[in-house]
């Protein structure tokens, strides 16, 4: 194994505590008797052990053993990988040098790893070859990695040759891309080093529809044509949603993510903290394949804040432009973000300064900065009850509508107020009574 894998040119570049560089290791040990057999049996459960932990993180069955080795593939971002994300696999020596390493692990594919159980006296490998997962699929927070690379798996097992196995791995990179921006949804960041941010994939995300989200039908149209346009390559503004709590902003957008995933939409979470990392977040992605909103949750600020200067800078004005495959969106209970005074339309008699409100305008200038400000208002009680109506209706809530709204109406006087998050709350606590 450690000679096929000396052979790797594009895709040698792996960390040697990866499971297939430690396997390599021990087989290069084995055979030239540098450690002893217990020694080297530890290090081999160690690795399972590994293996089981990556395939119960992703739902991994049947030959763990491949699942593995395309999971590498596909996450692997090199300057071929990601050459193929963007324009898919052109004629170039660069294809020989890759189509060396697909030889290369098609050969790891077929790895015969019958001589190390015999030398060490162990049996895991023939168990991983035909594993059988427990628990049930559909709860899994990785589902969608599972199902791409199982598929992807068994097309690999059944190519004919390197050339066949090229096709398959470019053309997966052409149709869902490379590394973990191909495989989710949605990411948060935390500050890495020499000022980089590292990507975090958020694996548990709701799975909220535009469909789910009852009422606010202007809204959603607004949404949505800014959206296409953006995911279409067309010209598209960062957008403000702003308006009461409970109204469904945040929903609007996680839902926005999941109706355009398919189309290499992509969501990057940054919180407020983090604005100072903004350049280097954009850094990272403006190359990349894929279009990203940038989503900030719950965005405002009090007068002593100074991170909206940060955001400021890169909506709109600073020296580099934007890159065309970001938008920011938003969302905020407050229509102007910055916490405002009387006092900021009377500079010069309460801070001294020379042009009157200009403090006001420092204000306004963040929130201007977003081409389409969407206003989500509470409903009215009228509107709250179909939204009860209808969301029970949906789960198969049969209580006689009198009833029905008398009790919401209960629920609402002493939870909040009226809103679609309490009509929500309304209709979980009702299946939780059933």
């Amino acid at each position: 194994m450690y000679r096929i894998v000396s052979r790797l040119l594009i895709y040698g570049d792996m960390p040697e505590d990866t499971i297939l560089m430690e396997l390599a290791d021990i087989v290069r040990q084995m055979d030239e008797g540098s450690q002893n057999k217990e020694e080297l049996t530890t290090r081999v459960y160690t690795q399972i052990r590994h293996l089981l932990q990556v395939a119960t993180d992703y739902g991994f069955d049947r030959n763990l053993w491949h699942n593995y080795l395309t999971f590498l593939l596909i996450t692997s971002e090199n300057p071929f990988s990601i050459t193929c994300e963007k324009v898919g696999a052109n004629e170039g020596s660069v294809n020989d040098f890759a189509k060396g390493d697909f030889r290369a692990f098609q050969e790891l594919f077929a790895y015969d790893f019958s001589r190390v159980e015999e030398v060490l006296g162990v049996d895991c490998f023939r168990r991983i070859s035909n594993y059988q997962a427990i628990g049930k699929k559909e709860r899994m927070y990785n589902k969608n990695v599972s199902e791409k690379v199982q598929a992807l798996s068994v097309k690999l097992e059944q190519a004919k040759d390197e050339n066949d196995f090229f096709d398959c791995v470019t053309g997966f990179y052409r149709d869902y891309g490379v590394g973990m921006f191909g495989l989710n949804k949605a990411f948060r960041i935390t500050s890495g080093s020499l000022g980089r941010v590292v990507f975090h994939p958020i694996n548990n995300m709701d799975m909220v529809m535009l469909k789910d989200l009852v009422g606010y039908e202007i809204q959603k149209k607004k949404l949505i044509d800014n959206t296409k346009a953006f995911v279409q390559g067309k010209k598209a503004n960062n957008v403000l949603l702003f308006g009461d709590s409970g109204t469904g902003k945040s929903t609007s957008i996680k839902a926005i993510v999941n109706e355009f995933y398919p189309q290499g939409l992509r969501m990057i979470e940054i919180y407020k903290h983090q604005f100072k990392d903004l350049s280097a977040v954009i850094a990272q992605i403006k190359n990349r394949n894929y279009k990203f909103i940038i989503y900030m949750d719950d965005l405002s600020f009090e007068e002593f804040e100074v991170e909206y200067k940060f955001l400021k800078a890169v909506i709109e004005g600073g020296v580099e432009t934007r890159p065309d495959n970001i938008l920011i969106y938003a969302t905020s209970n407050r229509r102007h973000l910055i916490k405002e005074n009387w006092s900021d339309r009377d500079d010069m008699e309460h801070g001294g300064g020379i042009h009157r409100s200009d403090t006001m305008e420092e204000k306004l200038s963040l929130v201007n900065r977003f081409g389409v400000t969407i206003s989500f208002s509470k409903p009215s009680q009228k509107e709250y009850f179909h939204i009860v109506k209808e969301l029970a209706d949906r789960v198969g809530i049969t209580i006689e509508e009198k009833e029905l709204f008398a009790e919401a109406n209960k629920w609402e006087l002493s939870h909040g107020g009226i809103s679609g998050r309490t009509a929500q709350q309304f209709i979980n606590y009702l299946l939780g009574q059933m």
